[in-house]
């Protein structure tokens, strides 16, 4: 599959979900947004303190209750949607602070763009660009956020590369993402409709620390490790695309619940030793 015919088809599929069209993501389907995001970490006053229609239900986690935000500080979110977790960010970092949110979407950014208006947040700014290729300047940031971004890039160890770049020396990184406890059957990694959702995208969890690793990151730590719910797959393109798939017996099936897992990692750009 053509990477960038991936990269087509999954703005595409956000780029309705920004417009309020049929939801193609990880984590949508029939339940509510509200009902989603409790469900991954997120509190009613969390979900209170954002604008309105903020929140698309789209994560697999809650980064921002991980990053240990400080006032004043940088943060970028990867992946910033509609601006759900870069407003829960600004709101602790508050107006001496900074969030950037980075998206790939045209229509996300107007969105995330309008929310920021009606909410009153000065101090976020959106950018439309790839998390391949951050329009950031090098070490600029005191931490990354990202909520079930990464495992939808073709090239995630740039992906990576780009992050431990644009942190300052003594940054860190807070991801909730998907990764693989084995392997998918190919005809389900090659399916560009199946590529929209979560899992499809999803690479097993060792290359996923690995390309941390080779990308200069120390300090890795997996925070919390959750099967990714049976409920939230059966929305996924992916596990709609297996469980339609006469050769795949329904034993099979429940496995893959067992097989995609939702983690929550940190990391860390350890400053320069000294003398």
């Amino acid at each position: 599959m053509e990477v960038k015919r991936i990269k087509e088809i999954v703005k595409e599929g956000y780029g309705r979900i920004a417009e309020g069209g049929c939801s193609c993501s990880c984590c949508t389907g029939q339940n509510s947004e509200e009902e989603i995001s409790r469900n991954i970490g997120y509190t009613n006053g969390e979900m209170e303190a954002v604008p309105e229609g903020a929140n698309l239900g789209l994560g697999c986690g809650n980064p921002v209750a991980l990053a240990s935000l400080k006032e004043g500080e940088t943060v970028l979110d990867l992946g910033s949607g509609a601006g759900f977790d870069s407003f829960l960010a600004a709101n602790i970092v508050g107006k001496n602070g900074k969030v950037i949110g980075v998206d790939m979407t045209p229509e996300m950014i107007s969105k995330a763009n309008n929310n920021a208006i009606r909410g009153g947040y000065l101090n976020v700014e959106f950018k439309q660009g790839d998390i391949e290729d951050l329009p950031v300047s090098d070490g600029s940031v005191d931490a990354i956020i990202s909520n079930c971004v990464i495992n939808l890039s073709t090239d995630k160890e740039r992906v990576f590369r780009e992050a431990f770049r644009v942190l300052r020396p003594g940054g860190r990184m807070m991801i909730s993402d998907i990764v693989l406890l084995k392997e998918l059957p190919d005809h389900i990694k090659d399916s560009v409709t199946a590529y929209v959702g979560c899992i499809s995208g999803a690479i097993l969890k060792p290359d996923y620390i690995r390309s941390m690793v080779d990308a200069g990151f120390t300090g890795i730590e997996i925070m919390g490790e959750t099967p990714f719910p049976l409920d939230l797959m059966e929305n996924d393109p992916t596990a709609r695309s297996i469980s339609g798939d006469p050769g795949i017996s329904p034993e099979k099936i429940m496995e893959l619940e067992g097989s995609v897992v939702s983690i929550k990692i940190m990391a860390h750009r350890m400053p320069p030793k000294q003398g």
